[in-house]
């Protein structure tokens, strides 16, 4: 039987090209993601990731630190961990995070072309977690990255990170700045300030690498991350490219930072806390001990008088309370070290208010220099 050819309506045949023709253009850029994409196909944000991959990565190094200790039988035994680090100068001079080289018998370096050379510790500074070492080789091999301004950071612009997550070199993971002003406290148990936080994928062996914005500057030092799993959930901190900045310096000529020490352990007035003691203030720092011949006893701040039991816990009690430095209300034992981290100087005068048994003094001392542990 020979069939009819069939025949559409014109509202048949509207119907079908109206279902056939985004099949037909499956595939196809449309015009306007064409000319968004350059000649190789890129969009633009492609391009700018692909751009600082290749200039800042020869700059990243991997780190591996040995230590020696011993087994059960006595037998001496080397004990390796890895993490990363980047180029500051043609002196072969590296920055790198505290905890990546600390404690290290030797070091080495693994640069861009896969050689490896010996490293030497220069100089650390653990309550920033930063360390800087030195590799001598020749400048050619080089390549320094460029430091950027922690402080014109905004929370959304590009964060890219580059390192050697589980040992594997030069890896790159892009985000954005997820918060700026985040505090981190250091392994002696002091505040890290101002740190990044970044959703760019930061693991084990990323410490000590670079956070880059998009024209390639430094921006930070990949530093840590906060995982119940232990590796990326999305939450990773960097120190702020300007504390490195400020203290880069002193690292490389004295081998360690100088810090402002005012020479006492406090503890923070909270509301509660001063209802349940009866303080005089609801907020601020009250002296629990006082370090004997630091500056703050030369000066005559007074510690803690005597111990007392609050729930579970035993607080000292009847030390001064102080209020302000330099007339800077001080709310907690973060606010105090963070000012005197980032306006005062080892040497210097610092006006310090208190309140001792309810009445209100002013005491003047002289920073010392916070020792080494």
């Amino acid at each position: 039987m020979i069939r009819a050819p069939l025949r559409f309506s014109s509202q048949v045949r509207a119907l079908w090209v109206g279902l056939l023709l985004p099949l037909l253009l499956i595939g196809q850029a449309l015009p306007g993601e064409q000319s968004a994409r350059g000649s190789g196909g890129l969009t633009p944000e492609e391009e700018v990731i692909i751009g600082v991959y290749r200039a800042a990565s020869p700059g990243v190094v991997h780190i591996t630190s040995t230590v020696l200790s011993q087994d059960f039988f006595f037998r001496i035994v080397p004990e390796r961990g890895t993490g990363s680090g980047f180029v500051v100068d043609d002196r072969g001079y590296i920055l790198t995070n505290n905890h990546v080289v600390e404690n290290a018998d030797s070091l080495e370096v693994t640069l861009a072309d896969k050689s490896k050379v010996a490293a030497k510790l220069i100089g650390r500074d653990p309550n920033n977690d930063l360390a800087v070492i030195r590799a001598s080789v020749p400048r050619e091999k080089l390549t320094p990255l460029r430091l950027g301004d922690s402080a014109q950071l905004q929370v959304g612009q590009m964060a890219i990170a580059i390192g050697n997550p589980f040992g594997l070199d030069r890896t790159i993971t892009r985000g954005v700045v997820s918060a700026l002003g985040r505090s981190l406290k250091a392994d002696t148990g002091r505040q890290i300030r101002n740190v990044i936080q970044t959703d760019a994928a930061i693991n084990p062996g990323n410490s000590g690498g670079p956070l880059l914005n998009s024209r390639g500057e430094v921006i930070g030092i990949n530093t840590a991350i906060f995982t119940p799993s232990g590796g990326s959930v999305g939450i990773g901190f960097a120190i702020p490219v300007n504390t490195a900045k400020k203290l880069l310096p002193q690292l490389i000529a004295r081998g360690r930072a100088s810090h402002p020490w005012l020479g006492i352990s406090g503890m923070d007035i909270t509301p509660g806390l001063a209802r349940t003691l009866s303080l005089p203030a609801k907020e601020g720092v009250m002296i629990a001990q006082v370090a004997p011949g630091g500056p703050a006893a030369t000066a005559g701040l007074r510690g803690a008088q005597r111990r007392v039991r609050v729930g579970n816990f035993m607080v000292t009690v009847g030390g001064d309370i102080i209020l302000a430095l330099d007339g800077q209300k001080i709310m907690a034992v973060d606010d105090l070290t963070g000012y005197l981290d980032e306006q005062k100087k080892a040497g210097e005068d610092i006006r310090v208010d208190v309140l001792r048994d309810g009445k209100p003094l002013s005491v003047v001392v002289r920073l010392g220099e916070l020792p080494e542990e």
